[in-house]
């Protein structure tokens, strides 16, 4: 995710919507409280655009909301149906945090939208994700559309999207540990956060979970009379014979292998397809086999294409790209990394940047025995990220070889001098920001 600036004046030849998130960063408060008070004082000097919003399908969860997001989305694109979607952070640029009817919301549109929700603020306290989610809702409300697909930005309950009153189905992607200053150390209070997004009474699907969390979470649906799906009780999906196989109480529905790689992913695209069949949603005959085919999420187990930084590589290098940051984003990765490395063995080297906030000995574990090296490189832009020094010393703890690079390209050209073998097969990973950073380097903006 770029940064987005801090302060400055204007620039010229700079886009007017930076002038805005200057002023907009500007106002958040020097002590937060834990609340929904700015939203809601804000949203009703808007009009209320939250109550004026195509169904929503709200998702909250530690990893797998994008993908998951970006199956539904595909899924009912492929249906011929108009989607919102509100995603967070972003990569290269703002925009692609708002999706208005199946496109990246334009600098026009996203300026009119913040210069309404920064003059209905007046001044007053507040979060750039809170009145950043106020603009977006006030597009969303706007521009028809016959669905939203909603992620939250963090935690759930007290989290500036959980003000939908009845959304068509509360999904909840597998908990794990992340964001512990702001969630809580363990998986259940974690879990606690995430099923804030509950509503009376409003089905949810759930990922599979982890005991102490799916305990949590049955006890506040309990409390909310919510009827629960969940992955591995009232639901499976799985890969068989190269198929994905999602099955229910209504039935089996045999689909090709998700275009995302991993086998997370799989369990990504079963989520997707459930809550599409709890929600209830008309869709198109082949539009489940056609999501499927055609669902992009970048950072995601991405192969990096052709570009400025990926030509500092030596010729024949298997470049590889991902945003995750945490224990089992690690042990996703990995996983499917070894399983590309049982079809097409090459060396695995790691270019590993991380923030300050994230452990990278959690996240590094998983690739003990996989990885022949790791290089770590600083994290761009203004960022609290962890010295490169500290990453590589993680690694070595876990037995991985380990060195420091100045940049991700200078790790690249570093692998010159590799030894004579089959070309190695690299992966970026660590940190969203240097994903972002990443492709934005390279000139693959998403779209």
């Amino acid at each position: 995710m770029a940064a987005v600036p801090a302060t400055g004046a204007s620039v010229p030849g700079r886009p007017p919507v930076e002038d805005i998130f200057d002023r907009l960063l500007a106002l958040h408060p020097k002590l937060i409280d834990l609340s929904l008070d700015r939203m809601w004082r804000l949203l009703e000097r808007l009009g209320h655009p939250e109550r004026r919003l195509p169904p929503v399908i709200h998702v909250a969860g530690t990893n797998g909301k994008g993908s998951t997001v970006a199956f539904m989305r595909a899924v009912l694109e492929a249906s011929g149906q108009r989607v919102h979607v509100y995603t967070s952070p972003h990569l290269v640029r703002f925009n692609e945090r708002i999706r208005l009817a199946g496109r990246l919301v334009d600098d026009d549109a996203l300026s009119e939208a913040l210069a309404r929700a920064e003059e209905a603020n007046e001044g007053a306290p507040i979060t750039f994700f809170e009145i950043t989610t106020a603009a977006a809702l006030l597009l969303f409300a706007e521009v028809p559309a016959d669905v939203l697909l909603l992620e939250v930005g963090l935690g759930g309950r007290l989290d500036a999207t959980n003000v939908i009153d009845k959304p068509l189905v509360s999904v909840i992607t597998p908990v794990s540990i992340d964001h512990v200053d702001f969630l809580g150390e363990t998986v259940a209070a974690i879990a606690g956060e995430k099923a804030g997004i509950l509503k009376r009474g409003v089905p949810a699907v759930l990922g599979r979970q982890p005991a102490e969390a799916l305990k949590v979470i049955e006890r506040q649906a309990a409390r909310l009379g919510v009827p629960l799906t969940i992955q591995g009780e009232q639901f499976q999906a799985y890969e068989e014979n190269g198929r994905l196989i999602v099955m229910d109480e209504d039935g089996l529905v045999d689909l090709p292998r998700p275009r995302l790689i991993g086998a997370h992913q799989i369990d990504n695209a079963g989520l997707a397809v459930e809550a599409l069949r709890v929600a209830g949603l008309k869709l198109a005959p082949d539009a489940l086999e056609q999501g499927m085919k055609s669902a992009e999420w970048p950072a995601r187990l991405q192969r990096l294409g052709p570009g400025p930084l990926s030509q500092h590589a030596p010729e024949g290098v298997d470049i590889w790209l991902d945003g995750g940051h945490n224990a089992a984003g690690g042990q996703a990765i990995a996983a499917a990394l070894a399983d590309i490395e049982d079809r097409v063995s090459r060396p695995l080297v790691l270019i590993v940047g991380m923030l300050g906030s994230k452990d990278s000995g959690t996240f590094l574990a998983p690739f003990a025995g996989l990885a022949r090296e790791l290089i770590a490189v600083p994290v761009p832009g203004d960022h609290k990220a962890q010295p490169p020094e500290e990453v590589a010393a993680a690694a070595a703890a876990h037995g991985i070889a380990a060195s420091t690079a100045a940049s991700v390209a200078a790790a690249l050209d570093g692998l010159r001098d590799y030894p004579v073998g089959p070309p190695p097969r690299v992966l970026i990973a660590g940190s969203l920001y240097l994903a972002g950073a990443v492709l934005g380097e390279n000139g693959s903006l998403p779209d």
